[in-house]
């Protein structure tokens, strides 16, 4: 079950190779996320001192939590193998690359974050993108018409 969805990730970058990763939470954030009050529009993933974090992550404090709720965009931990770090970190050092998250979910009763490595779209390469979508938008309501 996705609790958030990064869309504008699709439009912005190529992705290159998809993980999963866990999410170190605190408190009532899972209620949370699981009410769905969160955002991961502004979030970006840096790798400080060989562990990985998510940074700008909304996560809107619980309405039912107590008045030690956290705090609103703190920096969160993402849990990963190390050999998965290292190879993420030797992709970023090069020019263009980025890490970016694309969802929040659900899986087996955990809450997972699906995170890409992923390279920079130039403009034209997004008017390039949008038009391939009108498109297909264009040809499926052909189609949708014609049956």
């Amino acid at each position: 079950m996705i609790l958030a969805n990064n869309k504008k990730a699709f439009f912005d970058y190529f992705i290159e190779d998809r993980f999963e990763a866990g999410i170190e939470l605190v408190g009532s954030e899972v209620k949370s996320l699981k009410a769905g009050k969160t955002s991961i529009k502004e979030a970006f993933i840096r790798i400080i001192n060989n562990e990985i974090f998510i940074m700008g992550m909304s996560v809107v404090p619980w309405s039912f939590g107590s008045v030690y709720n956290p705090d609103e965009r703190r920096v969160r931990k993402l849990l990963l193998h190390k050999k998965e770090i290292q190879k993420l970190h030797e992709k970023v050092t090069q020019k263009g690359y980025t890490i970016v998250p694309l969802n929040i979910h659900l899986s087996k009763g955990y809450v997972k974050v699906e995170i890409a490595l992923a390279r920079g779209k130039k403009n034209y390469d997004k008017r390039e993108s949008l038009a391939k979508k009108d498109q297909q938008r264009t040809i499926d309501r052909a189609v949708k018409e014609n049956y």
